[in-house]
């Protein structure tokens, strides 16, 4: 137990560091904002830069991971849409913002520092192969659905193409060819900005956390928190491990990466969209305290530590 809470306590610690120095005032809002816009803007594409130039990807692509996370996706996905409509008469955006707040992990500032923490180097692979395509599947699924007929496919492919993460993705796979030529000072600042994504993020996150809260009280987000924590991860080992038979590192790294809480970018999509920022804040705030707990559960069913 004692070395799952090593893996945890970083990483959470971090976020409550994030937390309580804008509770008590000594940070602003502005530092949150600021470190948040770093994180994404340019910290975090270095460091998906760096992992995928450098990693060794495999030849064939590994469908069967894949599927296993975005069918888990897809469950508690329409889980979530429809119990929100169903027993607590969310309708229209509102209702892709339930799906959403259910299906898209926060992997920015809590999953990519938790599974490198549990996993090393060799979960980095299977880590970033899943960011590369967890934004852009979860995104426009979640336009299309909100803006229905009228979202348009060049729209739709503006908006991820200039998203710092994609922009990361692009690059590192388009310069894996001259990695070698790159001089060794230009790798030292890639490697300065990349250092400083994962204690910016969380720190940011403790911050960002503070400021949302629990604005739609708890019962919706409670039940969200439990499709996020709980049946994502769960329906990902099941597929992973026993119907594709994925490596234990890639099989793990799947399932860490489903556990992680709801991510912040529900909470960007509702605000943009003028419905849901309620329910998507408490989603994000609620799912994330409580995934404390849950995931020190599956670091145990996985066997790390």
């Amino acid at each position: 137990m004692l070395e799952l809470f090593a893996i945890v306590l970083p990483v959470f610690g971090l976020i409550a560091i994030g937390y309580v120095a804008r509770q008590t005032g000594f940070v602003s809002e502005r530092v949150g904002e600021g470190l948040s816009e770093f994180v994404f803007t340019l910290s975090l594409p270095c460091l998906i830069f760096r992992t995928l130039v450098r990693a060794e990807i495999p030849a064939v692509q590994p469908w069967g991971y894949w599927i296993s996370y975005f069918a888990g996706v897809a469950v508690v996905w329409l889980l979530a849409t429809s119990i929100g409509r169903h027993f607590f008469g969310i309708k229209g955006v509102s209702g892709v913002v339930a799906g959403f707040s259910a299906g898209q992990a926060n992997t920015v500032f809590v999953g990519i520092p938790m599974i490198l923490k549990a996993y090393g180097d060799a979960g980095a692979v299977p880590l970033f192969l899943l960011i590369a395509v967890h934004l852009p599947v979860t995104m426009t699924l979640a336009t299309i659905l909100a803006e229905g007929r009228q979202a348009s496919p060049l729209m739709i492919l503006r908006r991820l193409l200039t998203h710092p993460i994609v922009v990361g993705i692009l690059a590192g796979s388009a310069c894996r060819p001259i990695a070698s030529y790159v001089p060794a000072p230009a790798w030292q600042v890639m490697d300065l900005l990349a250092s400083a994504a994962v204690p910016c993020a969380l720190i940011s996150m403790g911050i960002a956390l503070r400021r949302y809260g629990l604005q739609m009280g708890w019962k919706l987000p409670t039940v969200i928190s439990f499709l996020k924590l709980v049946v994502h991860p769960l329906v990902v080992l099941l597929l992973a491990t026993y119907v594709f038979q994925m490596p234990p590192v890639w099989a793990g790294v799947a399932v860490l990466f489903a556990s992680c809480p709801s991510g912040i970018n529900a909470y960007l999509f509702a605000e943009r969209y003028g419905e849901g920022v309620a329910l998507a804040s408490s989603a994000v705030t609620l799912s994330t305290f409580l995934a404390l707990g849950s995931t020190l559960v599956w670091l145990y069913v996985l066997g790390v530590g």
